[in-house]
């Protein structure tokens, strides 16, 4: 069984023919008080069997009537049995003493717990994210779950933990994707959850991360770690920049022929210009002024 829709009536001319049985039932109910009087009771209980039908009939059309609002379906089950959903916001009639049931089709966001997950290095992090959905088969959404608003939000928090355990909260090594790049994670944690909730006949729109952290216990270790890595990446690119500037020193002064170096004045010209150029802190030069003693 799957998705079709009810049949349906425009619910004012339903309306309309309730007003002309009103009118058959007034006429009928009339007709039959002045057939008592004249002491016909053929007749009487004639009419007292139409008015009695043109109420059930009546009865029966009011139990039919139904409003869809936008963005709103309505699951249609006659006695059990699922007949159809109405999907088109308006006024309608559909079969009677069906049972109705009203599935909301809007945009809805829903953002889970700060999760305690360890990543993939086995490192404790705080995580939780939003997701943006939407029902897009009611049918789906009635009957293959009990509950598709608790479906999406248990599916979501074990998308999330499945999340975090497959990526680092920092990749180190090249090649791999960490929790902190939030366009990559953010469309595998969507396309996942797509397929969590496609048999609820949900659709998902969107999912990011919205907090992201190391745990308390390990927060400060990880601070100074980070720390470290960062002064590690700037001093290597501070090396190789001093490198560079060293050799085209060396380079043009042998162009030029200002000066003229044998190899260990040029070893020495290159410690002095490294410890200069990689130095983290002011270096104080010593000018050879030569001997005071002759």
């Amino acid at each position: 069984m799957k998705f079709r829709s009810a049949f349906r009536v425009n619910g004012f001319l339903v309306l309309l023919v309730l007003l002309l049985l009103v009118i058959a039932f007034g006429g009928l109910a009339a007709l039959g008080f002045v057939y008592s009087k004249n002491h016909d009771s053929a007749a009487a209980l004639i009419g007292a069997i139409a008015a009695i039908f043109v109420i059930v009939v009546l009865f029966l059309l009011l139990t039919g009537l139904t409003v869809v609002n936008p963005n709103e379906a309505k699951v249609v089950q006659f006695f059990g049995r699922y007949i159809g959903s109405v999907s088109e916001p308006g006024f309608f009639s559909v079969v009677p003493l069906a049972d109705r049931r009203s599935i909301s089709l809007r945009v809805r966001n829903f953002e889970t717990q700060k999760l305690k997950v360890n990543d993939a290095d086995g490192n404790p992090v705080e995580i939780a994210a939003v997701v943006v959905y939407r029902v897009v088969d009611s049918f789906k959404a009635a009957f293959a779950v009990d509950d598709y608003e608790e479906y999406v939000a248990t599916q979501s928090e074990a998308a999330v933990r499945h999340l975090a355990t497959s990526h680092p909260y920092d990749a180190h090594d090249a090649g791999r994707t960490s929790l902190r790049d939030g366009g990559e994670v953010a469309g595998e944690l969507t396309d996942e959850l797509r397929e969590r909730t496609e048999m609820a006949g949900i659709e998902v729109l969107e999912a990011r991360i919205t907090h992201l952290a190391y745990a308390p216990e390990i927060a400060q270790a990880m601070l100074v770690r980070q720390q470290a890595a960062q002064v590690v990446a700037a001093r290597t690119h501070i090396v190789e920049g001093a490198v560079g500037m060293v050799g085209l020193a060396l380079d043009r002064l042998a162009e030029q022929g200002t000066v003229e170096l044998d190899e260990e004045r040029k070893a020495t010209m290159v410690s002095n210009l490294l410890v200069v150029l990689c130095g983290d802190r002011a270096i104080q030069p010593v000018v050879n002024t030569g001997s005071l003693y002759s």
